[in-house]
């Protein structure tokens, strides 16, 4: 594992949430030292984390924009396809970060938040490895990239075109695989396809919950503690912060809030405004098929079917809609019947979908750095769909900005003082 700088004098921090970002905060502050408890309801992994389709995501260096041509916007808006899904109930609430979303989506402004996005992304890999090693995590990890499938020929010549931009602007390898390379590549699928996008950089989990909970155990080992408590109870005292345990009051002189959806709840009575939202997803696993050998995205229906332990997870697209509104069926529903088109899925495991939350941010870039209003409080949160890809290279970054130390990138993009006070 790379060492830091030597650290100064040692800090006392809360860490609160355990997902990935919040568990590879707390890591990379052990990893220096300082004294550090990562504080969760529940286990590591065990909310956003353990929901997500387990790609580290190397190839995702730019974010979903808000559509802006006026075809899409209406598919979206007329619910015709599985891709996206939307509560009117929501929109008094979110619908003004959507605005934001959809402004900072322009052409004259995405670049420069791709860029800052495709920043951290760029050292997913470099950053997930020396953690994987040292938490013995190797048995979860498939290093074999990530198909791209396409149903349709026209969509699989965009996707070629925009396959060799990005490829060409950021270093990754890919390669294009016509219907007879698929075919033999994944003889699963049931039917012939144009082809795919076979990117050759990313890595996959077999168990992403499980990733999270070794490297909570690497934490752990290093010297930190994990205790179950309530987030929600932080309040500032003498020495800094403190919240409610089970273990009773844990008091630091720092806290970082890495709540993933449930940061808002616990800033906006600190009174941060910060134009977040929630995207909503939808996955089930099956069993008794022959599945896929990869993880393969269906990026036509926008689906992915990725092979885990419990079986074949298939994981939906976007739902915008309060964090804990009802469940709505359809999306996971139209998302199972498009993947029983292409494999085999003869058992559900779950008796319902499971159901998470990603964390946004209406300029698509996370939020990591220093409350502008409170001494020692810290952010690290809004990675969208690709926490668990960054939440390594998000957690080193944030540790180097308390200690003082010259960052990994470029911090100023990610500060919560963009937003103003």
């Amino acid at each position: 594992m790379p060492q830091p700088s030597a650290v100064a004098s040692t800090k006392t921090i809360l860490v609160l949430g355990a997902g990935m970002v919040g568990t590879c905060t707390a890591l990379h502050l052990a990893q220096r030292g300082h004294q550090v408890v990562l504080v969760d309801r529940r286990s590591p992994g065990e909310e956003t984390s353990y929901g997500n389709a387990g790609i580290i995501q190397r190839e995702a260096v730019e974010p979903y924009p808000f559509p802006r041509d006026i075809a899409r916007v209406l598919r979206v808006a007329f619910k015709r396809g599985i891709d996206t899904n939307w509560h009117l109930s929501a929109m008094p609430v979110i619908g003004p970060r959507l605005a934001r979303y959809w402004y900072n989506s322009s052409p004259a402004r995405y670049p420069g938040h791709a860029k800052a996005y495709g920043n951290l992304v760029a050292q997913s890999i470099s950053e997930h490895a020396p953690l994987i090693e040292a938490a013995g995590a190797g048995d979860l990890v498939r290093r074999d990239g990530y198909l791209w499938i396409y149903r349709e020929q026209a969509s699989m010549d965009k996707a070629m075109a925009n396959a060799a931009r990005i490829a060409g602007a950021n270093g990754l390898r890919y390669q294009v695989l016509g219907p007879d390379a698929l075919a033999t590549a994944e003889p699963s699928l049931r039917r012939r396809l144009p082809g795919a996008i076979e990117w050759l950089d990313p890595w996959s989990v077999t168990d992403p919950g499980e990733l999270v909970a070794r490297y909570a155990a690497l934490f752990v080992k290093l010297g930190g503690r994990i205790v179950s408590g309530d987030a929600l109870t932080l309040k500032q005292a003498s020495s800094g912060w403190s919240v409610q345990t089970d273990d009773g009051a844990v008091a630091a002189e720092h806290v970082v809030v890495a709540l993933g959806p449930w940061a808002d709840t616990l800033i906006r009575p600190l009174g941060y405004t910060l134009p977040l939202f929630v995207k909503r997803g939808y996955h089930r696993h099956y069993t008794g098929g022959t599945g896929p050998a990869r993880a393969l995205l269906d990026a036509d229906r926008g689906l992915v079917i990725a092979p885990m332990k419990r079986g074949v997870r298939i994981t939906t697209g976007a739902e915008f809609a309060l964090r804990d509104a009802p469940s709505t069926p359809w999306q996971m529903d139209g998302a199972e019947a498009a993947a029983r088109e292409l494999v085999d899925l003869p058992t559900p495991v779950e008796a319902q979908p499971w159901r998470g939350a990603r964390p946004c941010v209406a300029d698509m870039v996370p939020v990591v750095g220093a409350a502008p209003k409170h001494a020692g409080l810290w952010f690290n949160f809004g990675h969208a769909h690709q926490g668990f890809t960054m939440g390594p290279a998000s957690g080193r970054l944030l540790a180097e900005l308390i200690d003082g130390d010259a960052p990994m990138v470029d911090p100023a993009p990610y500060s919560p003082a963009r937003f103003g006070g």
